[in-house]
């Protein structure tokens, strides 16, 4: 029997216009953004759906950007009957899930996502910290490489991706001198992410507290499906230790391929990337290539799966 995965990306997937076929051809996913909209104000949809580019990188904003338009189109695979045996979500991706699960509602992850976005982006100035992703060689050589120039200020592994490929984060420096020992180790490309701040790593510490108290204003309930999370790769189900989780989140690595690993563990075969960007669905062909992987970022993708998914994932979803 077909069991399915939904991933939800994190930062650094938005670009401007994403969601907008969805929210002009599903009334669940316009549902959706008005909702957002209700509850941010109207700049939310313009910043999305006209941008600037430069306002959308704003992490504030990006945050409940990705989370509307992760859910919208979440929407509509419900609305499609797609029902999920499991669900996980890359770093802010983790929200998305939680609504998807109904631990948390829309209304309240909105707010809560975007003083995320602020409080990240507070905690390290401007221009002082980032994020490379190393491909190429194993997660030990990077951890290696992190290591030998912790001196020259703080950098540490921050997403264990898939094999071959390691994200790290740290000041800038810091991240120089470790990207320079990962090229001499044999690394055969290294990537810039397209994020504000350096994320999953100590300099963002002071964020836990804070996210903490937001979290303890927030009632979250036990997920209706199977919830994996980044910290642990595995499933949690206590609104307690929900609320642990997402607040190691913040500054602790993501175990991303671990996670993958305990779902298909667990007998998930099909995975759907749901959300701008298709980067969890290439990850999935280097972490399982033989598993079924697909990404619905926009209503033509939409389409091309439900055309070429296997017949049992369509008729287990009501397709």
């Amino acid at each position: 029997m077909t069991k399915t995965a939904f991933l939800f990306p994190g930062q650094g997937a938005q670009f401007v216009g994403m969601g907008r076929d969805f929210y002009q051809a599903y009334p669940a996913a316009r549902a959706l953004f008005e909702e957002a909209a209700a509850v941010m104000g109207p700049e939310i949809l313009n910043v999305i759906f006209e941008g600037p580019e430069e306002k959308l990188q704003l992490t504030e904003y990006t945050q409940p950007a990705i989370l509307t338009v992760s859910t919208a189109i979440g929407a509509v695979l419900a609305d499609r009957g797609f029902k999920p045996d499991a669900l996980a979500g890359l770093s802010l991706g983790e929200y998305s899930a939680l609504v998807s699960a109904g631990s948390i509602s829309f209304a309240e992850a909105l707010p809560l996502v975007s003083k995320r976005g602020i409080y990240m982006q507070e905690a390290v100035p401007a221009g002082a910290g980032k994020m490379m992703a190393i491909m190429g060689i194993s997660h030990e050589e990077v951890e290696k490489a992190c290591a030998a120039v912790e001196g020259a200020g703080h950098v540490s592994p921050a997403n264990y991706n898939c094999p071959g490929q390691t994200v790290i984060s740290g000041s800038n420096d810091a991240v120089d001198r470790a990207v320079e020992l990962a090229r001499q180790a044999g690394a055969k490309r290294i990537s810039p992410l397209k994020v504000s701040a350096p994320f999953h790593c100590a300099l963002l510490d002071p964020v836990c507290s804070q996210m903490a108290a937001e979290l303890e204003k927030i009632k979250l309930h036990k997920p209706a499906v199977p919830v994996y999370f980044n910290v642990s790769a595995q499933i949690a189900s206590d609104p307690v230790k929900i609320k642990e989780n997402l607040v190691r989140q913040v500054s602790s690595p993501i175990l991303w391929s671990a996670l993958i690993g305990n779902m298909i563990d667990a007998g998930v075969d099909t995975f759907i990337g749901i959300g701008p960007g298709d980067s969890l669905s290439r990850l999935m062909k280097r972490i399982a290539p033989e598993k079924n992987a697909y990404s619905v970022e926009d209503c033509a993708a939409l389409e091309q799966m439900l055309e070429s998914a296997p017949t049992e994932v369509k008729d287990e979803n009501g397709s």
